[in-house]
């Protein structure tokens, strides 16, 4: 594999493509070596136009839903960003790249652990990585930004509680065959205002809440 042909080729036929068009954001997703966030016997595929398989349930977004999420939070240098689900950290690497600092909460350990090691290989600080519930998270107005990777099949307010004024969230809500990708902005203490991205499929946040379920 040509490596930096098929990076190129991800950016532009990929992410451009899908109305990512703010040159920060490819511009990080360009720095960062994705190749070097894939499982080894995923690499063949780490720049083709799908998710990746983690472990655990989980997976690695397509990278065409990376630039979304790191285009719609608009990040500025010295941002205080929040990531829900750490993953493979190829997300938290990106925020790094964009933002002041990044805590990245990952509920499996030995993800934590994986992630801890590729971002040290690829040579990315300012991010911190714990192993944590996110569904145990109570902050009030401390990040500018949050990015939650899982979905919500229920809404969950601790999110948006967790922003300052200004700042925005990222967050799929729903259930399968179609989730909707949403950003909220926390306008004032007790205001928010939601917009609709696009819709997406990502697997649930652990221990999300989910909706009230009718039974027949």
């Amino acid at each position: 594999m040509n490596v930096e042909l098929a990076r190129r080729q991800m950016i532009e036929q990929q992410v451009r493509a899908w109305s990512v068009l703010d040159d920060r954001v490819l511009g990080a997703m360009a720095q960062v070596r994705r190749e070097l966030f894939v499982p080894p016997g995923f690499r063949e595929l780490a720049f083709a136009d799908t998710s990746i398989p983690l472990g655990h349930g989980q997976s690695m977004p397509a990278p065409k839903v990376e630039g979304r999420i790191l285009q719609a939070l608009e990040l500025g240098a010295t941002d205080d960003v929040l990531e829900v689900g750490t993953g493979s950290g190829f997300l938290a690497a990106c925020l790094a790249r964009l933002a002041g600092h990044v805590r990245s909460v990952e509920i499996f350990p030995d993800m934590s652990a994986h992630a801890i090691e590729n971002l040290r290989a690829a040579g990315i600080g300012g991010v911190d990585v714990e192993t944590l519930d996110a569904m145990m998270l109570t902050e009030q107005s401390r990040y500018d930004a949050v990015a939650v990777t899982g979905s919500l099949p229920a809404y969950d307010e601790r999110f948006q509680q967790a922003l300052k004024i200004g700042g925005r969230l990222f967050v799929v809500l729903g259930d399968p065959p179609v989730m909707e990708a949403l950003l909220i902005r926390r306008l004032e203490q007790d205001q928010w205002v939601r917009e609709s991205l696009f819709e997406t499929l990502l697997e649930p946040l652990v221990n999300a809440p989910q909706p009230p379920r009718f039974l027949f």
